[in-house]
């Protein structure tokens, strides 16, 4: 048994058993942010990581109002009706100041929140970059383990860093609205070249044809980018969410990719690198927390801000010093880039 009373043994066999409410309280222990939750989080987790592994996980994004929770649910519809289980987890965006979230896609994936065979959480980003919660990766492991054979995270929306959803999926699919070619210029190339699948949403009623040019111009681009693993281009497909059609074929054409990455060794390759990123990024975030949990380095910290802030010394210098005084002992501390 864990400090705080909880039993991580018996909430890891509860979870197994897919016990939706284990579930709920094993997230809400891992997103806690109090030490002692953290090495009960971290116990639970190594208890569970056997049972992880199994599903097919699938990123989504795209820019805020392309219809992903729409889609979303259409996509998991059609999923759960083929008998699978569906783990779906959703970062919403968080306060800066307050550090709330909205969490509405509960309220906005209604049909699917009721469905037996899905799990809907809403976790709030914080301030980690990429639109994915600190604690999305571990999420996703605990849906695994309690039989969740299909993951999808959804992320916060389309931007500079969005890019770190491709670091926890085996798939990961982008959503764009039908438009010309200057919402094509607006998507950062970065996350063009890192998607497996571009799905061309709201192809229907007066923006169908619409939405049939724009696939024709994501082909076009995609072809003069690198291509992925297998040397094909991502294939760019249209859909509409509201009227269901073309998503059985962006399911099997989903399925097809994963078992065909799968059998040639990628998706063993992708997650191996996958592992590592996931250890480097925490080690860094671990970093952060020291400095600010320690009161000898958090009174470092209001220092050195303060001499950034005057022009005494250049940031880099600044962060030297915080690293130097974080590290074992006061001495230096090495993070890999």
């Amino acid at each position: 048994m864990g400090n705080g009373g909880v039993d991580t043994g018996d909430l890891a066999a509860a979870i197994t058993t897919g016990d939706r409410r284990a579930l709920a309280r094993a997230i809400t222990l891992i997103e806690s942010t109090r030490p002692e939750h953290r090495a009960q989080a971290l116990e639970l987790l190594d208890d569970l990581l056997p049972h992880a592994g199994g599903a097919t996980r699938v990123g989504i994004s795209g820019s805020p109002g392309v219809g992903k929770s729409t889609f979303i649910e259409a996509l998991g519809l059609h999923v759960v009706d083929a008998d699978h289980r569906l783990g779906v987890l959703a970062v919403d965006p968080s306060s800066r100041r307050s550090g709330g979230s909205i969490l509405g896609d509960k309220t906005r994936m209604v049909d699917l929140v009721r469905h037996e065979a899905a799990f809907i959480r809403p976790s709030p980003a914080g301030t980690t970059l990429g639109g994915v919660a600190r604690r999305t990766r571990e999420a996703m492991l605990l849906c695994e383990a309690a039989g969740f054979d299909v993951v999808f995270v959804e992320t916060v929306g389309v931007g500079q860093s969005e890019t770190a959803v491709a670091d926890l999926v085996d798939l990961f699919v982008l959503l764009v609205a039908p438009g010309g070619g200057d919402d094509l210029q607006g998507i950062k190339r970065g996350i063009m070249e890192l998607a497996d699948l571009v799905v061309v949403n709201k192809a229907d009623g007066d923006l169908a044809d619409a939405a049939g040019r724009t696939a024709g111009d994501y082909r076009n681009a995609l072809g003069l980018m690198r291509p992925r693993w297998d040397g094909t281009p991502p294939p760019v497909l249209t859909a509409s969410a509201l009227t269901r059609r073309g998503i059985d074929e962006i399911w099997t054409t989903i399925t097809t990719m994963a078992a065909e990455a799968a059998d040639a060794g990628e998706q063993d390759r992708r997650r191996a690198d996958q592992a590592t990123s996931w250890m480097w990024d925490e080690v860094r975030q671990s970093l952060l927390d020291r400095l600010t949990s320690d009161g000898h380095t958090a009174s470092l910290v209001t220092e050195v801000e303060a001499d950034v802030k005057a022009g005494r010394c250049t940031p880099s210098t600044g962060a030297r010093r915080l690293l130097v005084a974080g590290g074992p002992d006061g001495g230096t501390t090495t993070v890999a880039p």
